[in-house]
C-alpha cells in the first residue's frame, strides 16, 4: 500500500514502503507521470523498444528543457 512521506518540507509519495529500494518521488514528477501516463504504458507493453509514435527522439529537443 502506498504510503505519504515529506523531505524537506516536500510531499513524497513511495509506492513500495518496506522494501529494499523503496520509490518515492514527489508532486512535480507524479504530475508529469501522469502527463506522459500513455507513452510509459506503450514503453512497457513494447517491453522498452518504444514510448508510442510520437517523440521517439530521445535528445529531449522538443521537450520542456527539465532534464525529468
Amino acid at each position: 500500500m502506498p504510503e505519504l512521506s515529506e523531505y524537506k518540507g516536500n510531499k513524497l509519495i513511495c509506492l513500495n514502503p518496506g522494501t529494499k529500494y523503496p520509490f518515492s518521488f514527489g508532486l512535480g514528477k507524479a504530475k508529469m507521470i501522469l502527463e506522459h501516463f500513455e507513452a510509459i504504458k506503450k514503453f512497457v507493453e513494447s517491453n522498452g523498444e518504444s514510448c508510442g509514435e510520437e517523440n521517439q527522439s530521445s535528445d529531449n529537443s522538443t521537450g520542456s528543457g527539465e532534464p525529468f
